[in-house]
């Protein structure tokens, strides 16, 4: 998916160094969150997929964090308030029951998914921006997309163990998914 330059557009260094601030805060929210569901149900029989998913994130979390350092990209100035609020969040779903922390995982995950997919077109849109500033001989449309495949079959896994049928289904993940948007836009900028 390739997506038309608009007027107003980052490109180039200004755009990689949002994208990486703002993944890297969403990866460590997203570590937070299994955190605080492994806190809360890290014996239930969700735990070792939880777990997995939450070893996947930290390598994501590692993979943005190495990137920005090596681009001298500063992490937002609300990776205080994503670390708790990651925790939190995770700690409450999974006190809702295990369906609620999936459907947590599942609408976290779906966001985080578009976000990825809007990134990477926009890398890609952008030209020059991708290839210069990948992982070794990686592009940055390449680390997004592995990231972007994780965060399907994060939502998948949480499907599976019964996202669907939560306590208090869509209004729940409604709310969760226009938390993680807002997040987003925050981190971009701040």
């Amino acid at each position: 998916m390739t997506a038309r330059r608009l007027p107003g557009d980052l490109a180039g260094a200004a755009l990689r160094c949002r994208a990486l601030r703002v993944d890297h805060a969403g990866e460590l929210g997203a570590a937070r969150i299994y955190d605080g569901q492994l806190a809360v149900l890290g014996d239930a029989p969700e735990g070792a997929a939880i777990r997995e998913m939450a070893a996947q994130e930290r390598r994501h979390l590692e993979t943005f964090a190495g990137l920005m350092v090596r681009h001298r990209v500063r992490p937002t100035a609300l990776s205080p308030l994503w670390r708790a609020a990651g925790f939190a969040l995770g700690a409450a779903s999974a006190l809702a029951g295990p369906r609620a922390a999936m459907a947590c995982t599942a609408a976290v995950e779906e966001v985080i998914e578009a976000h990825y997919a809007r990134q990477i077109a926009a890398l890609e849109a952008d030209g020059g921006t991708d290839a210069e500033s990948g992982d070794g001989e990686r592009p940055l449309s390449a680390i997004l997309a592995e990231c972007r495949a994780d965060e399907l079959a994060h939502r998948d896994a949480a499907l599976a163990y019964g996202a669907a049928d939560a306590p208090g289904g869509a209004p729940a993940r409604a709310a969760v998914r226009i938390g993680c948007r807002a997040a987003i836009w925050l981190s971009e900028r701040f």
